[in-house]
């Protein structure tokens, strides 16, 4: 599975933010940091605000600043939603699935419960889990998944 940058830089915005909760930032800060789009960056903080996460403060020294406590953002509740679809293979859309194996195929199945896993994993996470200064710990809840 792979985020969309879209979410991606949700997540790097929400952990910048973290990290400077003392003052105010703004999207250039994220941007030049990053080396992202201010652009793609203006609809990532719209939406963190819509969403009640991000406080933005307009003005000559306005900025932006996170609304809720980094114990309280979710990671796998922000993954639910920047993602537009968690579809893993084309039997998954049913609208477009034109699979031959579609009636007889437990792949579905399979990677169903791959992603229940996966999305498990990130709602153990929580955004004070991802900026820890301390290099050496590992977030609280998440369980630690090995890969061949």
């Amino acid at each position: 599975m792979r985020l969309t940058a879209y979410t991606d830089y949700t997540l790097r915005t929400l952990m910048f933010l973290g990290l400077h909760e003392d003052k105010l930032v703004t999207i250039n800060d994220i941007a030049e940091l990053h080396a992202i789009s201010k652009n793609h960056l203006m609809k990532v903080v719209h939406q963190l605000g819509l969403s009640g996460m991000v406080d933005t403060v307009r003005g000559r020294n306005g900025g932006l600043r996170l609304k809720l406590a980094p114990e309280a953002i979710n990671i796998g509740d922000v993954v639910r939603q920047t993602e537009t679809d968690f579809y893993m293979a084309e039997c998954f859309n049913r609208d477009g699935n034109t699979c031959a194996y579609s009636p007889a195929c437990h792949l579905k199945t399979v990677l169903g419960t791959a992603t229940a896993a996966y999305l498990a994993v990130l709602d153990g996470v929580t955004l004070a889990d991802l900026i820890r200064t301390d290099t050496h710990a590992k977030p609280a809840r998440a369980k630690q998944v090995k890969f061949r």
